[in-house]
């Protein structure tokens, strides 16, 4: 069963690592929309009616797209004060039902972003002339990713391998660690 997680770890690895560049090539392209569409303000004293909301689609894709490989690598926060007060061996038990919990939302998001893309479809966003449901695209795609990378941690967790938390440091073998790399 390890054998299999740790190629699964090497695969979600190389979607986290994909997302990450899509998510910061978004930043830098969003950077880039709103420095020309001040630019062009200010300087030109015009406007690119498309810069605005072209940069918060493409925010929405950073955001969601990194917050999903921030659960899969253990780089968000977490409320550990109960696990202070019980024995350690509950500890893996609290971690799995968090990432349940962190599945469920993730389910939740792109269940009912699925639903917001497909009631928006025939609407057309202003400025860009697509469809609105395009807009909900980051936000099915993130919560995908949540969905995927939660039940990967808790694979990993139930066959005995390590999973990141925050704060921890990483151990000494790289194959165990979350990226497989």
């Amino acid at each position: 069963m390890q054998d299999g997680l740790k190629k699964l770890a090497l695969v979600m690895g190389w979607v986290a690592r994909i997302a990450l560049w899509i998510a910061g090539g978004g930043l830098v392209l969003m950077t880039v929309f709103v420095f020309a569409q001040v630019f062009v303000r200010y300087v030109l004293n015009d406007s690119l009616h498309w810069a605005e909301p072209a940069a918060v689609m493409i925010m929405g894709w950073f955001i969601f797209l990194g917050a999903a490989v921030g659960v899969r690598e253990g780089y968000h926060l977490s409320f550990d004060v109960l696990l202070y007060f019980l024995p350690k061996s509950v500890a893996p038990w609290l971690h799995t039902i968090s990432d349940f919990f962190v599945a469920a939302f993730g389910f939740g998001m792109a269940w009912y972003g699925w639903s917001l893309a497909a009631r928006a479809a025939n609407d057309l966003m202003p400025g860009l002339g697509i469809s609105r449901g395009f807009e909900f695209a980051p936000l099915i795609s993130g919560g995908t990713l949540l969905v995927l990378f939660s039940i990967e941690r808790v694979l990993r967790r139930a066959a005995g391998l390590h999973t990141a938390r925050f704060g921890e440091d990483a151990p000494e073998d790289p194959e165990t660690t979350t990226t497989g790399a």
